[in-house]
């Protein structure tokens, strides 16, 4: 493992309490990484503290986990990439495990499954919510995470420099996950202990607000990566929703050979039309999907894979 460049990615926001220990057990833990502190606009001393170490201290001004993660992607080369949040709830311990665990097994991304007892870390709105997001990534991309919203990931340079990063905030990690499952890369999910935060940091997710944004970006990223299955849905609910308003005028018509109620029967006819157009756009924009992920693929293919040096 020494004979790899390992950055150790700690995005962060007012985490005075916590930073310095942070950056100390992981130096610890991957001696021979180098690790950067990126601080988003912080209004503690979050970045002062972090300067007094050895970490590479850099800031990002656009507010947002998402912000940061592209910048930080986009700034650093290395050959393994460890990302972790900077308020001291994941386990340095486990870094060595997640990177021997992607090079020996040449994959381009290890989550970090989080795994507690303690009922602080892990509030229930947060747990439920998890479990929500994930079973709906789970059941629309793919079944490969139990846990898509972990804050401790491993990656390739390979999954590094062929993320888009379009997302600004909390949604990040539903991005990471999807941008590796619609690439089908080869990934793998560990257990890791996850603690409470210590007295004095306090969680910047909201459980609601961010949940729902979460789910707007899953929705976003289903029409984009699948729009085949996407526009033909909408066209089946339109479909349905066209037969069930014509068909008490169908049947009048039937009876007595007349239309009496010719907006109703304008409006299922129109109701129909915009299905055939949803199913052409899933059609036409299902191509056109297919075409950027081959394009995608062959980009990420072009990047030398994580392997053993003596191999």
């Amino acid at each position: 493992m020494n004979d790899y460049e390992i950055a150790v990615l700690i995005p962060c926001y007012n985490e005075e309490t916590t930073i310095l220990g942070v950056i100390n057990d992981f130096q610890k833990a991957l001696p021979q990484s180098r690790v950067y502190v990126y601080d988003n606009n912080s209004q503690d001393k979050t970045i002062e503290i972090a300067a007094t170490t050895s970490a590479i201290v850099r800031s990002e001004p656009h507010q947002g986990k998402g912000n940061v993660v592209r910048r930080m992607f986009a700034d650093i080369d290395a050959d393994i990439y460890l990302m972790i949040d900077g308020d001291a709830t994941y386990d340095a311990g486990s870094a060595t495990l997640l990177v021997e665990h992607l090079i020996d097994n040449n994959l381009d991304m290890v989550n970090g499954r989080r795994v507690t007892e303690e009922n602080e870390a892990y509030r229930q709105g947060h747990k439920l919510g998890n479990k929500l997001l994930t079973s709906i990534v789970a059941n629309t991309f793919g079944h490969d995470f139990k846990d898509m919203l972990s804050g401790y990931r491993v990656f390739s340079k390979r999954f590094v420099k062929s993320f888009p990063a379009f997302s600004h905030g909390f949604e990040i990690e539903t991005e990471l996950t999807i941008h590796a499952l619609e690439l089908r890369m080869p990934v793998s999910e560990i257990d890791t202990p996850y603690g409470a935060r210590p007295e004095g940091s306090e969680s910047k997710l909201s459980t609601f607000r961010d949940g729902f944004r979460i789910l707007k970006w899953i929705f976003f990223l289903t029409k984009e990566e699948k729009p085949l299955q996407f526009f033909l849905s909408i066209a089946l609910i339109l479909f349905i929703l066209s037969i069930i308003t014509a068909w008490p005028v169908f049947l009048t018509y039937i009876e007595t050979g007349l239309v009496p109620r010719l907006p109703t029967a304008i409006l299922a006819t129109g109701i129909m039309l915009l299905s055939f157009l949803s199913s052409a756009a899933g059609l036409i924009l299902g191509t056109v999907s297919n075409g950027r992920k081959e394009m995608k693929r062959l980009f990420y293919l072009s990047i030398p894979a994580v392997n053993r040096k003596n191999d």
